[in-house]
Parts: structure tokens; C-alpha cells; sequence
């Protein structure tokens, strides 16, 4: 009985055919079908999906934030374009006795909570601001929608991640010469009077360390991934090449939120690494190899902090409390969240920061104006209330569900493809763990990041054609 429930809140139950064709929305699809048909462009649709995609990811760390809107916009029309001329039937190719369907339990969670932003948008405080932050969601959630039906081609997919990375490695190289020549602060990032404070914090093309840390952690994830996808001398060499580069420069950044989220997603990798050799293990591994890479990774982290004095110095301030004015300052930003989310508890105040700035200033602490929450998970509680919070908790639930299931699939087929998924599900988690202390996200350059992940994650979904009662079933 837990087990039955339990699939049902994980949405594996869920008959995603049925509810297809018994939605309104559903409709909508196939209206110009004949037309495309007909259409020569439309036949290489999703390589036009992948081209857009791909100027989002090749040209994000080097243009301004509107040239990023523009081709979000530019995404949402072609897949606004794209649905409308789909098959009206249950799409999907077909791999493994399954079907590869473009609507995946995980979509449904994102409308769910694009749904909800959309009611808090219509109640907030400040409507015109918070309609500016559902616009900037909205794109994000189409990017997601595009990107998570490209990928479910492995060669469009492979394509992707290797010009993320060959741009990743290009921001990396330029950071890490900051560090070596010099660049110039732009900012107050570390407390003048910590023995941190005159450390030289690289931001590379992106303007900021903490932002530059959340862009390169799925880099560092995927190239570690590429090592073991790749075939050859050669690309395994590019791949260590790549890792050590992101990694030094993610270094470089001292972002403190940016080595948490590392830390978090090698362990999740190491331990998806373990389940995914595990039937190839003699039993003494199967038991002893979680415990002992968990200890090296650990072991690692340790060695870093004990003897390289710039990490030491900057890991000493995260227990330093309200005496380093970092902690303190976001300290007091979180008491102010807080009190806003106590004000608007159910559905908040609607999403984006342009909404945030607008009701912040009457609850903040006197000299401590923020731009944003300064953790994740405050943020959507004060932009979607209790509500909006429990479903984007319920969506990361069925993500990493989700995940997990199709990496069991392709583990029994012994698919390479797999390794890209441990690393999705790796750079989720250390996402959440920057994310739990920064907002970072909030910034193009990190969120496409998130909705490309999370499309990574649900591009491998297979609904099974025949399978037991509380699984996917056709219609008859």
C-alpha cells in the first residue's frame, strides 16, 4: 500500500494519455498540422530548436541580459509554432518497448507551478511588477519545454552539452587569468577585514564570482560525465582537460555558496557512479565502495581545507556568523524574507525580482537593501506562498524520481547516455545547495542552466506501452 502510494505521489500512475486527450489545451494541438506537412523548414524542425537553443547557451556569458530575452522570446514562439503543428495523436518516438513522449509527469509540474505563479500574479500587492517577473518565468519554462523535446535525440543531445562545455571552457581560461594577472574588484564580495578580504575573486565574462561559480558547476558535473561518455584518447583527454580547468576557476571565484554546491553534487555523482557500476561489483565493493568513496570525496574536501590557505581562510568564514559582514548581511536579508513571507503566506507576492524590489524596502533592516532573498527556497516562498512552495518541492520530487527510474532503464541496457544523467541529477543537487544560500538563479545565465537540466533530466523519460496497473497505459 506505501509502495502504491507512493508512485502515485511521484506521478508514475499518472495515465498521461488519457489526460491528454480528456485537456482542453490538448486541443489546441494539431491545429496546423496540415501545414506542416506541407512545410520543407518544418520538416528539420527540431534542428531549428536546437540552433536557437544553442545561441541561448553559446552567447549567454558574453551579451547583456535583454539579448538573452530576445532569443528566449524567439524559443517560445518557435515552440509555441512547434506544438501547434505536432501530431494531435500520443506523440513520441519509440525506444526500448516504450514510447519517448513530449509530455513527460515532469512537465506537468512545471505547468502546475507556472499555473500557481500565474494566480499569485493575478493577486499580488503589485501586479505590473510581478506580470514583468511572469513574463521572464514564462520564457524560462518554454526554454525547459523546447530543450527537454530536442534532447531526446542523443546526437542533438551530446551536441548540446559539448558547446556548453567548449564555452564553459573559454570562461574558465579567462578567469583563471584573471587570477593570474590580476583583475580588477568590482564589487565589496568579501569582507575588508577578514583575512579573505584582499584575495583576488575571478568573475571572468560574467561580472561576479557567485554568479560565475553557478555557471561553471554543471561544467564541472558534465566534463567529469564526458570523461566516461567520450570515446578515445583524445576526447577523455579534452574532457580532464575541461574538469580541471572549471574546477581551479570555480575555485578561484571563493565563492563560499558555489563550494557548497559543489561539494553536495560530487557526492550525489559519486553515489550515482556507485549504483550505476554496482552489478559489476564483486560483493566486497557492493558493500564497502559508498563508504569509501563517500569517505574519499570528504577526505578531499578536508585536504583542500586544511592545506591550500586561500580555501582554509574563506571556508573559516562561514562559521564566523553575524562577525563577517557577509553572513551578516544576508542574515539580516532573510529576516526581512521572513517577515514578507509571514505577511503573504499563502501565494505570496508574485514572482520576479522586479516584485521583490517593489515590497522589500518596507520590511527590510535599516542599510540592508537587497535585490533578491539570497536563498532559493526563500524565494519561492515569498513569490509563491506556501502553495507555490509546495509545488516546486513536489516538482523536484518527481524530477529526481523520474531520473532515478530512467537510470535504472539505461543502467540494464549498460547505455553510456546514463552517465549524462548521473550528472544532471548531480548538478540539481548542487544547484539547491548553492542555491539554499544564494539567489544566482535569478540571473539568465544560471536559471537557463536549471531549465536545461531539468530538460536533460526529462528527456530521457519512457512511458512503458504495456505495463502493470498503476504505470502508463494506452487508451483503448
Amino acid at each position: 500500500m506505501d509502495n502504491f502510494v507512493w508512485q502515485y505521489v511521484t506521478l508514475q500512475g499518472v495515465r498521461l494519455r488519457e489526460w491528454q486527450y480528456g485537456s482542453y489545451l490538448h486541443r489546441l494541438v494539431g491545429l496546423l498540422y496540415a501545414w506542416r506537412q506541407s512545410s520543407w523548414l518544418m520538416q528539420h524542425a527540431d534542428f531549428i530548436g536546437l540552433g536557437l537553443v544553442s545561441l541561448v547557451f553559446g552567447l549567454a556569458p558574453f551579451v547583456s541580459s535583454s539579448l538573452i530575452g530576445v532569443l528566449l522570446g524567439a524559443i517560445a514562439l518557435f515552440w509555441l509554432l512547434l506544438t501547434l503543428s505536432d501530431s494531435p495523436g500520443w506523440e513520441g518516438s519509440q525506444e526500448a518497448g516504450g514510447l519517448k513522449p513530449f509530455f513527460t509527469p515532469i512537465h506537468l509540474l512545471v505547468l502546475l507551478y507556472w499555473a500557481i505563479a500565474t494566480v499569485a500574479t493575478a493577486l499580488s500587492p503589485v501586479k505590473a511588477a510581478a506580470f514583468t517577473g511572469w513574463i521572464k518565468l514564462t520564457l524560462y519554462l518554454l526554454l525547459f519545454a523546447l530543450v527537454s523535446r530536442v534532447l531526446r535525440s542523443p546526437r542533438l543531445r551530446n551536441w548540446l552539452i559539448v558547446l556548453y562545455l567548449h564555452v564553459a571552457l573559454i570562461v574558465s581560461v579567462y578567469g583563471i587569468r584573471q587570477r593570474i594577472f590580476g583583475a580588477a574588484q568590482l564589487a565589496t564580495w568579501s569582507d575588508p577585514t577578514s583575512v579573505a578580504g584582499r584575495t583576488i575573486r575571478v568573475y571572468s565574462y560574467l561580472g561576479n564570482p557567485n554568479l560565475l561559480a553557478g555557471y561553471l558547476l554543471p561544467a564541472i558535473l558534465l566534463s567529469l560525465a564526458a570523461i566516461f561518455v567520450w570515446r578515445g584518447w583524445f576526447p577523455k583527454l579534452l574532457a580532464a582537460t575541461m574538469l580541471v580547468c572549471n574546477t581551479l576557476c570555480m575555485i578561484f571565484t571563493d565563492s563560499r555558496g558555489g563550494w557548497i554546491g559543489v561539494a553536495v553534487a560530487l557526492i550525489g555523482f559519486s553515489s550515482l557512479l556507485i549504483y550505476w557500476w554496482q552489478p559489476r561489483m564483486s560483493p566486497f565493493w557492493r558493500t564497502w565502495s559508498f563508504p569509501i568513496a563517500l569517505g574519499a570525496v570528504v577526505g578531499l574536501i578536508l585536504m583542500a581545507v586544511l592545506f591550500v590557505e586561500p580555501v582554509r581562510n574563506r571556508v573559516s568564514t562561514m562559521f564566523m556568523g553575524r562577525r563577517d559582514s557577509s553572513n551578516n548581511f544576508r542574515m539580516n536579508v532573510w529576516a526581512a524574507v521572513i517577515d514578507m513571507i509571514r505577511d503573504r503566506p499563502i501565494l505570496g507576492i508574485g514572482p520576479g525580482n522586479t516584485a521583490f524590489n517593489r515590497i522589500y524596502p518596507l520590511f527590510q533592516r535599516p542599510r540592508y537593501t537587497a535585490l533578491s532573498a539570497y536563498s532559493i527556497f526563500l524565494e519561492v516562498l515569498v513569490e509563491t506562498g506556501i502553495v507555490g512552495f509546495t509545488a516546486f518541492l513536489w516538482l523536484l520530487l518527481v524530477t529526481f524520481t523520474q531520473g532515478g527510474i530512467q537510470l535504472q532503464r539505461l543502467r540494464n541496457q549498460t547505455n553510456r547516455d546514463g552517465y549524462w544523467l548521473i550528472a544532471a541529477l548531480a548538478i540539481l543537487l548542487g544547484m539547491l545547495g548553492h542555491g539554499a544560500v544564494d539567489t544566482v538563479w535569478y540571473r539568465p545565465e544560471v536559471n537557463t542552466l536549471w531549465w536545461l537540466t531539468v530538460g536533460l533530466v526529462a528527456s530521457y523519460y519512457v512511458a512503458q506501452e504495456r505495463t502493470r496497473s498503476w504505470e502508463l497505459a494506452p487508451v483503448e
